[in-house]
C-alpha cells in the first residue's frame, strides 16, 4: 500500500491535526537490531498494514537503503503497492495467496508463504505458464494454530508437493505465540523444539532451503536460538515494545517512531455543574476553562478513552473529559497555565517532561500498541522526519 493518507509537508492549510513519522528513529531501530542479532542473520522488516499505520513505502524506502534483506506484508495487494513505488526488495506475502492471485506472485516476483496443497498447484501452474522457477516459503504450525501446515502433516505435504516442479521451497517458518511472556517460556521453548524437528524433516526429503525463520521481535530479542537465518521484525523497528516483548527481559535502546498531534480549536470557560459532551457524561465540579480538539474517534482516538485519557499541552496532563465524539474531542485545561487556541495537543509523544506511549494508550482501553498506530485513519496527514 501506499502511504496512508495524504503525505504532507505543509499543515497551513489543513486541519491541525496530523501524525509525525520519525524516519530517522525507524532507522536507528534497524541498526539497534541489527547489532543485537549479530553476523550471519538478516532482517525482515513487517511493513503489513502500512508499516503498522506509518507508512509502508516511505518505511520501506529508508529501511531498503538499509540494506533490508527482505519486506513482509500480509496481502499480495500490499506487495504489489510496494513494487509500483520502486521498491526492488524481496517481498514475502505473509498471509499467502488467495485463488486467482497466484499471476500477480508471479508478474512481481511476490514470494507467497505456503501452507496448502491447492494453492501451491496454483503457483506452479501460474509458474509454468511464465515458464520460470517460483520460489515459496513453506510454514508450519507449531503451537500457533492459525496458518501453517500441521506439524504432523508435514511428511505428507512434502510428499504431495514433490508433483510441483516449477515451484521451490526456499524459506521454511514457523510464528512464535508467546515469546513475549515469560510464564510461557516452556511453550516457546516447545515451538522452537518442534520447528528444529520440521526443519530436518524438510532436509531429508531432498529440499535446501536457503531462509530459515521464526522469529518475531519477541523471539528475536528473548530467544538466541530462535533466530535462524532470518528474522521478521514489527514492534520494536516501530519503537513499539513495552506491550509486545518479555519485561524480563532488559529491552534495547529503541526509539518510538509516530507521535499524533493536534491542536486546540476553541477554548471556553464554564462553570461548575456543566454537563459535557454527548450524554453528558462528564459534568465539571469547578469552574473550568475546556478545549476543543479537531480530532475523534474517526482519525482513531478510541472512543473508549472517553473520561479516561489524556493528552499533553503545554507540557502538562490534561484529561479527555466528556466523550470522544467521531471528529471533535473535550479537554479540561484548567490546569494547564497559559493553555490558548492553538496550541499543541499530543495525543501519542512526548512534550517536555511529560510522554504518551502508544502502549500507556492501548492500556487504556484494553488493546495494543499496534492497535493503537494501525488505527490512526487515512483522514490523518503523516509528516515524515528525516
Amino acid at each position: 500500500m501506499g502511504p496512508i493518507g495524504p503525505v504532507m509537508s505543509d499543515l497551513s492549510s489543513s486541519r491541525p491535526t496530523w501524525a509525525e513519522i520519525n524516519l530517522a528513529n525507524l532507522v536507528h531501530n534497524y541498526r539497534v537490531m541489527k547489532e543485537h542479532l549479530g553476523e550471519g542473520v538478516a532482517i525482515m522488516p513487517a511493513l503489513k498494514a502500512d508499516a503498522y499505520g506509518h507508512g509502508a513505502v516511505e518505511c520501506a524506502r529508508s529501511l531498503e537503503n538499509e540494506g533490508a534483506a527482505w519486506f513482509g506484508v500480509a496481502l499480495p495487494e500490499e506487495g504489489l503497492a510496494l513494487r509500483r513505488s520502486g521498491i526492488k526488495t524481496a517481498v514475502l506475502c505473509l498471509g499467502g495467496f488467495w485463488e486467482g492471485q497466484e499471476d500477480i506472485l508471479v508478474e512481481h516476483r511476490l514470494t507467497p508463504v505456503i501452507f496448502r496443497l491447492d494453492l501451491l498447484e496454483r503457483l506452479n501452474l501460474a509458474a509454468r505458464s511464465a515458464r520460470v522457477i517460483v520460489d515459496y516459503h513453506l510454514k508450519v504450525d507449531t503451537g500457533m494454530g492459525r496458518l501453517g501446515v500441521p506439524h504432523a502433516d508435514l511428511r505428507s505435504f512434502l510428499d504431495h508437493a514433490r508433483a510441483f516442479e516449477n515451484t521451490r521451497l526456499d524459506g521454511v517458518m514457523t510464528h512464535l505465540a508467546s515469546a513475549d511472556l515469560s510464564e510461557r517460556r516452556e511453550f516457546t521453548e516447545r515451538q522452537i523444539g518442534l520447528f528444529e524437528e520440521a526443519l530436518g524433516v524438510v532436509r531429508s526429503g531432498g529440499h535446501e532451503p536457503r531462509w530459515i525463520h521464526m522469529a518475531n521481535t519477541a523471539g528475536a530479542h528473548a530467544y538466541r536460538d530462535s533466530h535462524g537465518n532470518l528474522v521478521r521484525l514489527g514492534g520494536s523497528l516501530y519503537g513499539l515494545w513495552r506491550d509486545v516483548t518479555d519485561r524480563t527481559r532488559e529491552p534495547l535502546k529503541w526509539r518510538p517512531v509516530m507521535a499524533l498531534h493536534t491542536r486546540i480549536g476553541l477554548l471556553k470557560s464554564v462553570p461548575s455543574g456543566t454537563p459535557l459532551g454527548y450524554g453528558s457524561t462528564f459534568v465539571t465540579r469547578r469552574e473550568s476553562r475546556i478545549a476543543t480538539l479537531p480530532i475523534g474517534y474517526e482519525d482513531g482516538l478510541s472512543r473508549a478513552l472517553s473520561n479516561r485519557g489524556h493528552v499533553v499541552v503545554r507540557g502538562h496532563i490534561a484529561p479527555i473529559v466528556g466523550r470522544v465524539s467521531m471528529d471533535l474531542t473535550l479537554i479540561d485545561v484548567t490546569d494547564v497555565p497559559g493553555a490558548d487556541v492553538g496550541d499543541k495537543a499530543v495525543v501519542i509523544g512526548e512534550d517536555g517532561s511529560s510522554q504518551i506511549t502508544a502502549e500507556e494508550v492501548a492500556g487504556q482501553i484494553g488493546s495494543l500498541s499496534y492497535e493503537v498506530t494501525c488505527g490512526i485513519s487515512e483522514r490523518v496527514p503523516r509528516m515524515y522526519i528525516r
